[in-house]
C-alpha cells in the first residue's frame, strides 16, 4: 500500500510519462522518482532530515514538487507557505510552525521574502542552492502515521492555524476523493491553484502523484498564456477558478478546447455539455480534512432533489450536524455545524492541545453551517461565525451567494452583513454585467424579501475582492466597502 511518499514515488519509478509540467520543464515519473532521491541524500547531509521542519516559498512550478517530494519521502515535514505574505505574517508563521529551514524565492511579483529573526530558524536557502545538493546518505525509514505536512489556514478574521496532517491521511484522504474528481491515469490536469493550499498541494500534487494523471500547472496565469498551455498539452480536465474559466471563453470569443472533458468548469465547455444550475455537487472540503470530504462525480448530475448539494461525504469520513449552541446531534434536514471525524482528517493544530481542537468523542467541530437531507446528501449553508440576523431572521451568507450565482450574468457573488445601527444589512459585491436595479429584480425571484441585499457593490473582477495571506475573502475589509456604498 502506499501509505508515504517514499513509498508513492518508488512505485511509480519505471514510469516514463509526465508527471509534473509547467511552462519551461517537464519531470516524469521516473525522473522524479530518481531526482528527488538524489536530493533528499543530499538534504540529509545538509541537516534536513527526518522531522525537520521546512518552510517552502515559491511560485507553482515543477520544481516545487520536486523539492516538496524531495523533502518528504525522507521523512522532513514540508511547510508551504503563502507567496501573499508580508514579513511580519511570514515571520509568525515561521514562529507558530517552529520553522528550521526556510527555501524562499528572493522575489515574486514584487514581494520579498526576509523574515525578522526566528529563534527555531537556523538557515535561508534559495531553491537554486537546494536543487545543487547531492549526498550518498541512506534514507530513514517512513511511516503512514509520521507528520508530512503543516499547512496553514484561517477563516475570514483571526491568526491562521498551522493544520498538520500525517503521510497516512492526507494521502488516504486524498484516495478517497478520486473518484468523484474523476482523476485517472489518462488525465492531463491543469490546476493554477497555488501549490501552497491543500487545494493545489493535495487536489493537484497528490492526486495527481497517486492517480498516476499529469499535472500542468503555471506560476502566473494569464488568459493567453494559459490558453497556449491548455493547447499544448492537451489538457483534458480543467479546474482553476471560476472567473479564470470565464476570462478564459471569453478570450477564446466562441472557440473551444476539444480536449477538455466533462468535470472541467463548465464556462470553458461548449453548450451542449453544461449542466443545469445546481446540478452538479460542489466539493466541499477545508485544509483540516485535506481537501474535499464530500462530493458527486464530476461528471454526472446530481438527483434532482440533491441539486445544490455538495453530494455525500467520501468513504471513512463520519460527518454529523450538530446544534451551534450545545453541540448535539440534530435531525436531517436542520442547519447546524459541521463536524467530520475519521482516519482522513487532521491530527492536530500547531500549539494547541487536543481537548482544544476535537470534541471528546473525536469530532473536529469545522465552523462550516449545513445539513444532511434524508438521503444522506450534505447542504453546505455557510460559516457559523458569519450568519447574521437580520430583522429576527438568519441569514447565511452561502446561501445567498448560491442564489445570486444562479442569475444570468453573474459570474461571482460575495455577501456579508453591513452594521447599521443596531440592524444588519445584506450586503452583496458582485462580479459580472447586470445593472443594481437588474440584480434587485432577479434576487427577488431567488431569495426571500429579508435575504435579498440592500447594499450593492459592481465589481469587473475578483482581483478588487479583498483577501487575506491564505486566499479567502476577508469580510472586516469587505464589509467596509459594501458599507461606502449607497
Amino acid at each position: 500500500m502506499t501509505d508515504t511518499i517514499d513509498a508513492l514515488l518508488r512505485s511509480r519509478s519505471g514510469d516514463d510519462r509526465p508527471m509534473v509540467i509547467d511552462p519551461d520543464m517537464s519531470i516524469s515519473y521516473a525522473e522524479l522518482d530518481s531526482s528527488t532521491a538524489e536530493l533528499a541524500s543530499g538534504l540529509i547531509d545538509a541537516g534536513i532530515g527526518k522531522g525537520t521542519r521546512l518552510g517552502l516559498i515559491m511560485p507553482n512550478c515543477a520544481d516545487w514538487v520536486r523539492i516538496a517530494l524531495a523533502a518528504t519521502r525522507i521523512g522532513a515535514v514540508l511547510v508551504p507557505l503563502s507567496t501573499l505574505l508580508t514579513t511580519p505574517e511570514l515571520t509568525a508563521q515561521l514562529r507558530t510552525a517552529s520553522v528550521q529551514h526556510l527555501i524562499a524565492v528572493e522575489e515574486f511579483r514584487g514581494r520579498r521574502y526576509a523574515p525578522e529573526p526566528v529563534p527555531s530558524l537556523r538557515r535561508i536557502w534559495t531553491p537554486a542552492e537546494i536543487l545543487a545538493l547531492r549526498g550518498d546518505a541512506p534514507a530513514p525509514p517512513v511511516r503512514p502515521a509520521d507528520p508530512l505536512v503543516i499547512m496553514f489556514t484561517s477563516g475570514s478574521s483571526g491568526a491562521p492555524k498551522g493544520v498538520l496532517h500525517s503521510h497516512g491521511n492526507a494521502l488516504a484522504a486524498t484516495r478517497s476523493g478520486l473518484a468523484a474528481r474523476r482523476v485517472v491515469e489518462d488525465t492531463r490536469l491543469y490546476l493554477p491553484l497555488p501549490f501552497f493550499w491543500v487545494g493545489g498541494f493535495g487536489t493537484g500534487i497528490l492526486t495527481a502523484l497517486l492517480a498516476g494523471a499529469t499535472l500542468v500547472t503555471e506560476p502566473i496565469p494569464s488568459p493567453q498564456s494559459t490558453l497556449e498551455l491548455l493547447r499544448r498539452e492537451r489538457v483534458t480536465l480543467f479546474r482553476g477558478w471560476p472567473d479564470q474559466a470565464v476570462a478564459l471563453a471569453k478570450h477564446l470569443g466562441g472557440r473551444t478546447l476539444p480536449d477538455l472533458q466533462v468535470g472541467s468548469l463548465e464556462a470553458l465547455l461548449p453548450a451542449a455539455l453544461r449542466s443545469a444550475p445546481g446540478a452538479r455537487a460542489a466539493l466541499l472540503g477545508m485544509t483540516e480534512s485535506f481537501g474535499p470530504y464530500s462530493g458527486y462525480p464530476a461528471d454526472r448530475e446530481l438527483p434532482e432533489s440533491a441539486y445544490g448539494s455538495c453530494g455525500k461525504p467520501f468513504p471513512g469520513m463520519d460527518v454529523r450536524i450538530a446544534d451551534v449552541e450545545t453541540g448535539r446531534p440534530v435531525p436531517a434536514g436542520e442547519v447546524g455545524q459541521i463536524h467530520i471525524r475519521g482516519p482522513h482528517i487532521l491530527r492536530g493544530i500547531c500549539r494547541r492541545s487536543r481537548e482544544e481542537v476535537f470534541t471528546p468523542d473525536g469530532f473536529y467541530p469545522t465552523g462550516d453551517l449545513g445539513y444532511l437531507d434524508a438521503d444522506g446528501f450534505l447542504f453546505y449553508r455557510g460559516r457559523a461565525d458569519d450568519m447574521f440576523k437580520v430583522s429576527g431572521a438568519t441569514v447565511y451568507p452561502g446561501e445567498v451567494e448560491r442564489a445570486l450565482r444562479t442569475i444570468g450574468g453573474v459570474r461571482a457573488a460575495f455577501v456579508t452583513n453591513v452594521p447599521a445601527g443596531q440592524h444588519n444589512q445584506v450586503g452583496a459585491a458582485v462580479i459580472g454585467t447586470l445593472r443594481v436595479e437588474e440584480l434587485r429584480a432577479a434576487a427577488r425571484r431567488v431569495l426571500s424579501a429579508f435575504k435579498v441585499p440592500t447594499r450593492w457593490l459592481l465589481l469587473d473582477d475578483d482581483e478588487a475582492i479583498p483577501r487575506g495571506a491564505t486566499g479567502k475573502v476577508d469580510n472586516t475589509a469587505l464589509r467596509a466597502l459594501l458599507a461606502a456604498q449607497p
